[in-house]
C-alpha cells in the first residue's frame, strides 16, 4: 500500500479519536505509532471528503423518456400480491418486442420514484435508479404496472411473511403461493399482469411457479443482469421472467438478456457471439409435427431429484409421467444420476447465512457492480433491535447463524462451502455431456396452508412448514444452470385431499443453454394439457 498524498489537514486525526478504534479491535500501539497512523488516517480521511458525487454515474432514469404515474398503495391488493401500483413506460421505445404487454417487478427491483420493501419494514427505501431490466422491458414496448409482494427480505418459501401481508394461491385461497416471488406468481397465474420478473437465489422463481401453475425460469447465472436489484449474495443472485406460457418467458428472456456493463455476474467472454434470441427457436420447435418436436435430444430423469426425504408420491408420480411423455415428441428419456444433487442443498444452507451481511446491510466488498449507498446509510453498520425484529423468520435465522458462524468458525466455513460447492456443478456438467437437459421435480411436496397467525406462531414452526422445499432448486443457484419449472398437473393438497394444487416439472439445461429448457418446455406445452392430467 501506498499513498497517493499526504495531507496536513488542519482537521487532523488525533492519537486520542484513533485509540477507540484500535481498542474495539484489540490492539495495542506505541504513542510513536499511532501519531504515524492518526497523520495517515488524516489523509485517508481528506480523500473520502474528495470524492465527487457517485450519483453522477448511477443510471438514474431519464423521466421525460421513461414517465411514471399513479404511483400509489392499491386498495384491492388481488389477495395480497401487489406491494405498490404505478404506470410506466418508455415514450420512445426501441423495439416492438413487448409492445402492448404488462408486467409486474418484484419488489427488491429498483424503479426510481416507487417504494422498494423488499418485503420487509426493516427500512423504507425508496431508490432513484432504475434496474437494468425495468429499463430493457420499457424499451421494448412494454408498460410497467406495479410492484409485485415478495417475502420478507427474499428469505422465505411461504407466501406470510411479506409486510404488505399473504399471498394466497390462485387456485386455493388459504394456501401458499410460493415464495420468495410469491405476488409474481400469483399475478401472473391470475392474469393480472401478461408477464412478470422474479429473483431467485434458492428457488424463488421456481417455488412460486410451480405453486401457481405458470412458467418460471431461472436462467443461467449472468445471463440477465442484476444491476439495480437488491441482492441476497452475488454468487447465487438470478433475475428471470414468469409468464403463463412457455413463448411469452421466452420473449420477456429476449428483452431483459445481455451484458449491460455494469453486472460482474455477467461474464463477457462466455456471453461474446452467444444468440440472445429464443422465440425464435421456441416457434421453430411448435411448428414441428408432434413426434418431430423433440427428435434428436436427450433428456435425463435426475434419480436423486425423486429421492429427497419426503417427497409426495402424486408429485413424483405427475413429474415422471410427464418426462416419459418427452419421448412421444421425439426425445430420447433416460435415467441419469448426480449424486452430488443430494449433498448440494446442505452446503447452500451454510452459504446463504454467511452472505447475510451483504443481504441485510448492504455490504459488497470486492463486486465491480452498481451499490446503493443511500440504502446502506438507511440500513447502517450492523441491525438495530427494531430493524431485526422487522425480520422474518428465514431472515432473523439467517442473521442469527451469520453471528454464530462467524463467532466459532470465522471465514473458514464459507471458504469450505465454495470449495465443495465447485465439486456439485462438476457432477451437473458430467452428467450434461451425455443429455440435453436433466429433469426433476421443482417442488416435493404440495403448496402449504397457510398459518392463521401469519408467522407470529415463531420461527421453527414456520420454517418446519417448508422443510425439503429447497432441495431440488437450490443446489442450481450454486452451479448457475439455467432451471425452468413448468406446470405438468396437480397434486391433492396434504391438509385436505379435496383440494388439488399445481404440480411443476423441472428442466435443467447447460450454463448458457437456456434454449434447450425453453424448446423442451415448449413442447410439452403444445402437445399436452397440464389442467386435464
Amino acid at each position: 500500500m501506498s499513498l497517493i498524498q499526504l495531507e496536513s489537514d488542519p482537521k487532523k486525526i488525533t492519537g486520542e479519536e484513533l485509540k477507540p478504534v484500535l481498542k474495539k479491535a484489540g490492539l495495542e500501539l506505541t504513542e510513536s505509532l499511532i501519531e504515524d497512523f492518526s497523520t495517515l488516517i488524516t489523509g485517508f480521511e481528506a480523500a473520502i471528503h474528495s470524492l465527487p458525487d457517485d450519483r453522477e454515474v448511477q443510471p438514474r432514469p431519464n423521466l421525460e423518456k421513461y414517465p411514471r404515474k399513479d404511483i400509489h398503495i392499491p386498495e384491492d391488493r388481488e389477495f395480497g400480491a401487489w406491494a405498490t401500483k404505478v404506470t410506466a413506460k418508455c415514450t420512445a421505445p426501441k423495439s416492438n418486442l413487448l409492445e402492448g404487454r404488462t408486467v409486474a417487478l418484484k419488489d427488491n427491483i429498483a424503479l426510481a420514484g416507487v417504494r422498494c420493501t423488499n418485503g420487509t419494514a426493516m427500512v423504507e427505501w425508496v431508490p432513484e435508479i432504475d434496474a437494468t431490466i425495468a429499463t430493457r422491458i420499457m424499451d421494448a414496448g412494454a408498460t410497467i404496472i406495479g410492484k409485485s409482494a415478495c417475502e420478507n427480505a427474499c428469505m422465505e418459501g411461504i407466501s406470510c411473511t411479506s409486510v404488505t401481508g399473504p399471498v394466497h394461491n390462485p387456485y386455493a385461497q388459504g394456501y401458499s403461493a410460493g415464495g420468495s416471488s410469491s405476488g409474481s406468481g400469483r399475478l401472473v397465474a391470475t392474469g393480472s399482469v401478461d408477464l412478470a420478473i422474479g429473483c431467485d437465489q434458492g428457488g424463488s422463481i421456481r417455488i412460486p411457479a410451480s405453486s401457481c401453475g405458470i412458467v418460471g425460469l431461472k436462467p443461467t447465472w449472468g445471463l440477465v443482469p442484476y444491476t439495480g436489484i437488491l441482492s441476497l449474495d452475488p454468487t447465487i443472485d438470478h433475475a428471470g421472467p414468469m409468464a403463463r406460457t412457455v413463448r411469452d418467458c421466452a420473449l420477456l428472456l429476449e428483452a431483459i438478456a445481455g451484458p449491460d456493463g455494469w453486472d460482474d455476474r455477467q461474464p463477457p467472454v462466455e456471453l461474446q457471439g452467444y444468440q440472445l434470441e429464443f422465440v425464435r427457436d421456441v416457434d421453430a420447435v411448435t411448428r414441428l409435427p408432434r413426434d418431430r418436436m423433440l427428435e434428436g435430444m436427450k433428456v435425463g430423469i435426475l434419480l436423486e431429484g425423486f429421492q429427497v426425504p419426503g417427497t409426495d408420491k402424486n408429485i413424483v408420480a405427475s413429474v415422471r409421467s410427464a418426462a416419459a411423455q418427452l419421448s412421444e415428441l421425439g426425445a430420447t428419456v433416460s435415467s441419469i444420476s448426480v449424486p452430488a444433487h443430494l449433498e448440494a442443498t446442505p452446503a447452500w444452507m451454510i452459504l446463504v447465512p454467511a452472505a447475510s451481511p451483504g443481504s441485510l446491510l448492504g455490504e459488497r466488498n470486492g463486486r465491480k457492480q452498481l451499490h446503493f449507498p443511500d440504502r446502506c446509510e438507511l440500513v447502517g453498520q450492523k441491525l438495530t433491535q427494531a430493524q431485526f425484529d422487522a425480520l422474518g423468520p428465514g431472515a432473523s435465522y439467517m442473521y442469527l447463524a451469520y453471528l454464530w458462524a462467524e463467532e466459532h468458525y470465522g471465514p473458514k466455513l464459507h471458504a469450505r462451502c465454495m470449495n465443495l460447492l465447485k465439486a456439485v456443478g462438476d457432477g451437473y456438467d458430467l452428467a450434461l455431456k451425455d443429455v440435453d437437459v436433466l429433469i426433476t421435480p421443482t417442488l416435493i411436496s404440495p403448496p402449504v396452508q397457510l398459518p392463521e397467525n401469519g408467522y407470529s406462531g415463531g420461527p421453527l414452526e414456520l420454517m418446519s412448514m417448508t422443510t425439503g422445499v429447497l432441495a431440488n432448486t437450490s443446489p442450481l443457484n450454486i452451479t448457475g444452470h439455467p432451471a425452468l419449472s413448468l406446470p405438468v398437473g396437480f397434486s391433492h393438497a396434504r391438509e385436505d385431499p379435496n383440494v388439488k394444487l399445481p404440480v411443476g416439472m423441472q428442466i435443467i439445461g447447460r450454463r448458457f443453454r437456456d434454449i434447450d429448457c425453453l424448446k423442451v418446455a415448449a413442447a410439452w406445452e403444445k402437445a399436452f394439457d397440464w389442467k386435464t392430467l
